[in-house]
């Protein structure tokens, strides 16, 4: 075999290598959609919310972990948040009331198997909110699979995120008038 077809068949494997592995879409959950609907008739909007300083993507050698529908994960954090006030009802675009967030921290392990997330709020009026989140699933020997859970872990770790940030015995003072 001459040089030439080594390196070709080495560049096959390493791009045969390469996947992207992406968080599935957020699902409500009924216990925070619950929680909210006892805030009504508070009006809330959501501004921005911007992505950890530092995330390093990459599972294994296997590829990047990215959040649904091409978002980021902050974007992913904040969608989520929307959809659970609109089902709650208490979702305006015209809020009295302004939440934007920051990911402080944002990490997985797919060897551990776990996220870990940190997300301050802040309200317009002035008021924030801190909550962390660490999240464990099975993991893999094998780089796809374990890289694949990575990826579906994201979504049951947000989901526990927005619980403990709604269930926060100061959220209903993160959402008042101040």
């Amino acid at each position: 075999m001459n040089i030439r077809a080594l390196m070709l068949l080495l560049v096959g494997f390493v791009l045969a290598g390469c996947e992207t592995y992406s968080a599935p879409r957020y699902g409500i959950s009924a216990d925070n959609v619950v929680a909210l609907k006892s805030l009504a008739p508070s009006r809330i909007k959501v501004g921005a919310f911007a992505e950890p300083q530092k995330f390093a993507d990459g599972c294994r050698a296997a590829g990047p972990i990215t959040a649904a529908d091409g978002m980021g994960f902050a974007a992913y954090i904040r969608k989520a948040l929307i959809d659970e006030l609109k089902i709650a009802g208490v979702y305006d675009d015209n809020g009295s009331v302004v939440l934007t967030g920051t990911v402080n921290n944002l990490a997985f392990s797919s060897t551990i198997a776990f996220w870990d997330i940190s997300l301050t709020v802040t309200s317009s009026n002035g008021k924030s909110i801190s909550v962390q989140e660490h999240y464990e699933f099975p993991s893999s020997f094998a780089a796809v699979t374990a890289c694949k859970r990575v990826a579906d872990g994201y979504f049951p770790a947000v989901q526990n995120l927005l619980q403990k940030l709604i269930a926060s015995p100061d959220f209903r003072g993160l959402v008042g008038p101040g």
